[in-house]
């Protein structure tokens, strides 16, 4: 179904870039929708799920605030309570520093380990269902367009 349709616009839009742009935000929006969805049952939001997923790959030495907020997939305002609430379901652990006492050493724990070690599983099956129909060249394609248009934002 093409955009016009699925947006029940009747007119045209006024560009292609303006199509381009609403079919972003559109592809997004329904990604992240069912990507929310599967994780629903592991009472886990997609910010969370990605700040455990960037800390799993920065083992053994974990991260500091300020870098686990600058590779995180959507920006938040407040990396700090994001922290928090997964410091009190136990699935992160913050350390302060030796000399530096304002250093905090952020780690996923062996708790945040398990969680998201069962959740690859439909992870994996979440992107098979909304990106499998494509081939290998189409989604080579379509990471190199999505590519330049982020450099230039």
């Amino acid at each position: 179904m093409n955009l016009q349709a699925e947006l029940k616009q009747n007119k045209p839009f006024k560009s292609l870039k303006e199509e381009a742009h609403l079919s972003i935000q559109r592809t997004a929006a329904l990604l992240e929708h069912a990507f929310e969805g599967a994780l629903k049952s592991h009472r886990i939001t997609g910010t969370q799920y990605n700040v455990l997923r960037i800390l799993r790959g920065s083992e053994p030495t974990g991260l500091c605030r300020n870098e686990i907020g600058a590779r995180l997939v959507r920006q938040v305002p407040d990396v700090t309570r994001l922290l928090d609430r997964l410091e009190k379901a136990k699935l992160i652990s913050r350390h302060r520093g030796g000399n530096d006492r304002r250093y905090v050493t952020t780690r996923i724990t062996k708790a945040g380990l398990r969680l998201i070690d069962q959740m690859d599983q439909i992870i994996n099956e979440t992107h098979d269902e909304q990106l499998g129909h494509l081939d290998e060249g189409q989604l080579r394609k379509l990471i190199t367009l999505l590519a330049a248009v982020r450099e230039r934002t």
